[in-house]
């Protein structure tokens, strides 16, 4: 059973995730724009990985992560990964980070509130408060800023967006959709691509790939380099378009 990218969207972000979006943006602006400052990733998009892993902290998983890796790396499928994992997460405890039994995640590993795995975390987490610790799981300073931190580190633009919803001509080339075709908007909008009203894309010389989550007929988005980064953070078209929208919809746009 695969949820369709319709479904996938009205699950992962609803009005309520919006407006509850909205509403953390505000109650955090004063420490998403320090860290936003910091790491060059807008507040928005911190909100919205926030609000697509974790419902902004709420659900972070029930599963200790020990356990879940041991049980993992013996399961022979990807048992060289979950290995590899397992010596990252208790190279964690040994740092001190987190007390063994607060190191709870998702059945795979996943954890706090942005859901980091443990090799992320050893990469990527911040101790942004300054307390001696990383704490991905109750600090929000440390969570945000390690959030922003693996995005810049991946190569985040700040002063750009994600990418946009577009319109197709009819009897458009759709073997020019992937990652693999990486042209200009201005390239884009001379093949006959629009706004998704119709209105004439932005003269840029950014470039963009041409994103059909459904394929052929369905929504047609333009992919920029931000978008490129989120698929670092997670490799599901669904899951980017769905960061990107949502980031869109908690900024007002």
């Amino acid at each position: 059973f695969k949820l369709t990218f319709d479904d996938y969207i009205r699950r992962v972000m609803p009005n309520t995730r919006v407006k509850k979006g909205r509403k953390k943006l505000k109650e955090n602006l004063k420490l998403l724009t320090e860290v936003s400052r910091k790491y060059g990733v807008q507040p928005q998009f911190l909100v919205a990985f926030w609000g697509v892993e974790t419902d902004f902290g709420r659900v972070t998983g029930g599963f200790r992560v020990i356990q879940a890796l041991a049980t993992l790396a013996h399961d022979g499928r990807r048992s060289k990964f979950f290995r590899r994992e397992l010596f990252h997460a208790l190279r964690i405890l040994e740092e001190g980070h987190i007390k063994p039994g607060a190191m709870m995640g998702s059945w795979a590993g996943a954890m706090g509130q942005p859901q980091f795995m443990p090799s992320s975390f050893t990469g990527y987490a911040v101790d942004h408060d300054g307390d001696g610790r990383k704490d991905i799981w109750t600090t929000k300073p440390d969570v945000f800023a390690s959030a922003a931190n693996y995005l810049s580190r991946y190569g985040w633009r700040g002063d750009e967006r994600w990418g946009r919803a577009v319109k197709l001509p009819s009897g458009f080339d759709i073997n020019l959709q992937g990652l693999k075709v990486n042209i200009t908007i201005r390239e884009w909008a001379a093949l006959g691509v629009t706004m998704r009203d119709g209105a004439p894309l932005p003269d840029s010389d950014l470039k963009a790939s041409l994103i059909l989550p459904t394929k052929k007929g369905g929504p047609a988005y333009l992919g920029y380099n931000n978008y490129r980064v989120i698929l670092k953070w997670n490799r599901s078209h669904y899951y980017a378009i769905a960061v990107g929208r949502l980031a869109d919809r908690i900024a007002g746009n």
